[in-house]
């Protein structure tokens, strides 16, 4: 038997975006689930997902039905079905709580600060569910097998597996087939939203085509330098950018916005919108430019950050 989580633990972790460097839509299920073939990357920017345990907690609810939640920040207005059962969150933890038979758990409260927007094609939702899920698992270790915690995340969304594994990866099929990659340089990110909403199923039902080719191959040397990566994605794309931009024609002029800075290797649009990304050589970039574009675009959101490198192993 493991041991109970001590009483009023808090435990905090950053819900990292995803961001998609490159998306193909290869194919649709019968379903209705499209296959997708995609590199991701999680930088240091995401919502902060806090659990705390033994405790009333502010978002715990009276009757002890369940885990509760709080959520804070500049987007929290937002979120739908923040303290229902549609939230992400709560959906992962009564999952995981039900999996790992802890019917008799204590009281248990998240609180999200919510600075991620919404809807805006870098998986926020997906992040806090998988951030869940991996406090839940430090909370009660041992209760379940890193199969079983991906079991789970699968369920939520095919976006939480590759965001419970956090780390830069190809994905395939509906998003639960992750490959880690073996090296990636570090680097950083300006990610830059225009302040609307999109929605993926709006998007999806704009794309004309749905079987276009799938990624290139990785070269053979891996993607273990910025020029290696930078001239892959070159022939790489982003399939819902188009459709996206149809449904909100502002994308446009952030990728214009993006394209035209100095020290940008490359910008493009993260999964199905509306928020963009350029990649540059370090944060110090990033950051400058991140305040040029603020104080010219006043109402776009707009955050830079790294992309921690991952290390070829040594031979």
């Amino acid at each position: 038997m493991t041991a109970a989580p001590a009483q009023g633990a808090a435990r905090t972790m950053l819900a990292r975006a995803k961001v998609n460097y490159a998306l193909h839509v290869t194919g649709q299920r019968d379903d209705g689930y499209h296959l997708l073939e995609s590199l991701v990357a999680f930088p240091q920017a995401g919502d902060r997902l806090t659990l705390e345990t033994g405790g009333p907690g502010t978002g715990t609810p009276p009757d002890g039905s369940g885990p509760g939640l709080c959520v804070s920040g500049p987007f929290a207005e937002g979120l739908d079905g923040a303290g229902t059962d549609d939230n992400l969150v709560l959906r992962a933890a009564r999952a995981f709580l039900s999996r790992a038979s802890e019917d008799d758990a204590p009281a248990l409260s998240f609180h999200l600060d919510k600075t991620l927007p919404v809807a805006s094609g870098i998986g926020g939702g997906s992040a806090d569910a998988a951030a869940a899920l991996t406090l839940l698992d430090q909370a009660f270790p041992g209760r379940l097998t890193p199969a079983e915690l991906g079991g789970i995340a699968e369920t939520l969304g095919a976006d939480v597996p590759m965001c419970l594994e956090g780390r830069p990866a190809l994905v395939s099929g509906i998003g639960e087939a992750v490959s880690p990659l073996a090296a990636l340089p570090g680097h950083a990110l300006v990610l830059v939203n225009p302040g609307v909403p999109v929605a993926t199923p709006a998007v999806f039902r704009a794309l004309s085509r749905r079987d276009n080719p799938p990624l290139p191959p990785l070269p053979g040397t891996g993607l273990a330098t910025l020029d290696a990566l930078t001239g892959w994605l070159a022939a790489t794309r982003n399939d819902l950018e188009a459709p996206a931009i149809a449904v909100c024609p502002q994308i446009e002029g952030v990728l214009a916005a993006l394209r035209d800075q100095d020290g940008v290797l490359l910008a493009r649009m993260s999964g199905s919108g509306a928020t963009c990304f350029a990649i540059l050589e370090d944060l110090a970039g990033a950051r400058a430019l991140a305040n040029r574009l603020a104080i010219a675009r006043p109402g776009w959101w707009i955050e830079a950050a790294e992309v921690a490198p991952v290390e070829a192993p040594a031979t």
